[in-house]
């Protein structure tokens, strides 16, 4: 049966996308054969076509038969092909909201292995992305892709570059997700300013970032603040500590804090 198909996301940030943005076709890379929907893409007339890929991607930590199971190409907004690993493949994903995961710069989907493993048993539809460096653009099909496949609601989730991405692709979004967390996010990275994105942010968000990680917990500060018409703004900042982007995570307080503030705007 074909995933009922919501409007995808656009882009509205000149000098970054195009200001409409139709997300399209997705193809699955080796996704144990497809979601046989048959549809014809984000353009009006059907579902999302795909097709299998010939090699599944491993990411560098994924078995065989998790790339096998786990892999697929979206298309970002842009167009382009774009790697990711949805636990429970392109048709067993989660039955509750999509939940967009965006590694930091010195990684792949890998970093998210792990938490998307849990938050895929815990029922979400979880999507981690393998950027190839066009951040705002990977984040905005991944969304896309999810509310494709009948995600509900949506959730974005990055860590470091990807944290300022999250935040400077959010509010160009429409609708805007229904939250945003931003791990050790740097206020500017590269052409994307999410200092001065935040203010347009109007979906609940979470900014963490610890004491000793460089500026990175005064960026979080500065961000939060910013983030003036959100729903709810909260500050994690972790005393003490010096872990970046998702290795807050490895610590069990700040892992619940995220699940729970999933939880509470994902429900």
């Amino acid at each position: 049966m074909t995933a009922a198909l919501r409007a995808p996301p656009v882009l509205r940030v000149p000098g970054i996308l195009s200001a409409a943005v139709l997300l399209a076709a997705v193809s699955l890379t080796g996704c144990g054969g497809g979601d046989g929907d048959g549809g014809t893409g984000a353009d009006g007339r059907g579902g999302w076509s795909s097709t299998e890929a010939a090699v599944p991607d491993d990411f560098g930590c994924l078995t065989s038969e998790e790339a096998q199971a786990a892999s697929l190409t979206f298309k970002s907004a842009d167009g382009s092909g774009t790697g990711a690993c949805v636990p429970g493949g392109a048709s067993g994903g989660g039955t509750g909201a999509g939940i967009v995961l965006a590694h930091q710069s010195d990684g792949t989907a890998c970093h998210w292995k792990d938490k998307a493993d849990e938050l895929h048993r815990a029922g979400y539809r979880v999507l981690a992305v393998s950027s190839v460096g066009q951040e705002v653009s990977e984040i905005v099909g991944a969304a896309g892709y999810l509310r494709g496949k009948g995600a509900k609601k949506l959730l974005l989730m990055g860590a470091s570059r990807e944290g300022t991405a999250v935040l400077t692709a959010a509010p160009a979004m429409w609708p805007q997700p229904d939250a945003v967390i931003a791990l050790s996010a740097p206020t500017v990275y590269s052409a994307m300013n999410a200092l001065d994105a935040v203010p347009k942010l109007t979906a609940p968000v979470l900014c963490m970032a610890a004491e000793y990680d460089e500026s990175f917990g005064e960026d979080a500060k500065t961000l939060n603040k910013a983030s003036t018409k959100a729903s709810e703004h909260k500050l994690v900042y972790v005393r003490g500590a010096g872990e970046h982007g998702v290795a807050l995570l490895d610590s069990v307080k700040n892992w619940a804090t995220v699940q729970a503030f999933f939880k509470k705007h994902g429900s």
